[in-house]
């Protein structure tokens, strides 16, 4: 949902003469804001999605402005746009992801714990990161970088030789009901089952897995190495579809990009779970504000005890989804009333509202993407 080339939305209503929000929004600049008009060019900054994850998907990292801007003049294929993607998913079920460094206590507890892991990373590497952990900061990230990257240039012969021991082991192991929780051996053996002789099996070692509750949120900076792995999530990002990938999936992999742009500083999986504010003025209204001007999203939890509800108007061009209940909407600014339900999706304009009149006896519950600038 959004006015990216590569996925304009589709307008629904055939009265309006554009056929795509992209079109739309550019014969009428005003809906986004004066604010966000004049600092994003006249584009809507953000894109909106919902994702069913049954099969994990790839491990990536997304560049920052700097660098985007260099490989979508160098590679265009690859990279589609000069535009940086912070994004920010925010669960509707149990969610399971992946995401920054692990603390390196973690990581050198399964270089010991898992002799495959080791000798793919090398002896010499491994001790660096071991005796880094006394260290300053700036010594942990250079050694984490070099294992990392020892990994991830490893010979496919090699790599898929300690990866089939290592699901034998494992599989032995399950099979003999030890416990295997010291070499993450469930989730291996669900990603090796996915995507077998895939380097990112082993990257499950390196990085945080990140469980969240619906309505949690995790929010992925520029650099950030991430994959969603299970579950259903809302999804907001900066308008670009730039990905540098490094395993769990068929399509290019950079390696040598991404081993260079990576944020290798160690983090507990609890400090990537990002938490949204209550409104003062509505308690039905939650905020998820991330630290970049792009995009912030606003899930509306409406109770079964409203059957009026005012959207108000913010300034800034914004896309609601709702995710449950049903209601008719109303605004000065439609042509005609609106039936909303479960995957109905509006664009409003900036400074405009919507007024919902609820017929669902379970409440409502909305999810709304927007520019707070």
């Amino acid at each position: 949902m959004g006015t990216h080339p590569r996925g304009d939305a589709v307008i629904l209503d055939n009265r309006i003469p554009q056929k795509t929000l992209g079109q739309w929004i550019a014969d009428n600049p005003g809906c986004l804001g004066s604010k966000v008009k004049e600092t994003f060019q006249g584009q809507l900054p953000f894109l909106f999605k919902v994702l069913s994850v049954n099969t994990a998907l790839s491990i990536q990292a997304h560049p920052n402005k700097e660098l985007a801007g260099k490989l979508h003049a160098q590679f265009p294929e690859h990279y589609p746009d000069a535009n940086h993607k912070p994004e920010m998913a925010i669960a509707l079920t149990p969610f399971q992801g992946m995401c920054g460094f692990r603390p390196v206590e973690e990581i050198v507890a399964f270089l010991q714990e898992v002799p495959e892991f080791r000798a793919l990373i090398g002896n010499v590497a491994a001790e660096q990161l071991e005796r880094s952990v006394c260290n300053d900061p700036r010594g942990v990230s250079a050694a984490l970088r070099v294992c990392f990257t020892r990994m991830m240039k490893s010979e496919k012969k090699v790599f898929v030789d300690q990866l089939n021991m290592l699901v034998k082991r494992i599989s032995q192991e399950v099979a003999a009901g030890k416990d295997t929780s010291g070499s993450s051996g469930k989730l291996l053996l669900q990603l090796h089952s996915q995507f077998p002789g895939d380097i990112g099996c082993f990257a499950i070692y390196f990085l945080n897995l990140v469980m969240l509750q619906p309505g949690e949120s995790m929010f992925l900076g520029a650099n950030e190495p991430h994959a969603y792995l299970y579950g259903d999530c809302i999804e907001c990002m900066a308008c670009s579809d730039n990905t540098v990938r490094a395993g769990l999936t068929p399509k290019f992999i950079d390696v040598l990009t991404l081993c260079e742009m990576l944020n290798y500083t160690p983090a507990p999986s609890s400090s990537k779970i990002f938490a949204p504010t209550q409104s003062r003025l509505d308690p039905c209204v939650y905020l998820y504000d991330p630290p970049v001007p792009d995009f912030t999203v606003i899930k509306i939890e409406i109770p079964s005890s409203i059957k009026l509800y005012l959207i108000s108007a913010i300034d800034s061009a914004s896309i609601l989804l709702v995710i449950q209940g049903t209601a008719v909407g109303t605004s000065t600014a439609a042509i005609s009333e609106m039936t909303l339900r479960r995957g109905s999706v509006l664009f409003i304009s900036a400074n405009e509202s919507v007024s919902l009149h609820l017929s669902s006896l379970d409440g409502m519950l909305l999810f709304r993407a927007c520019c707070l600038l």
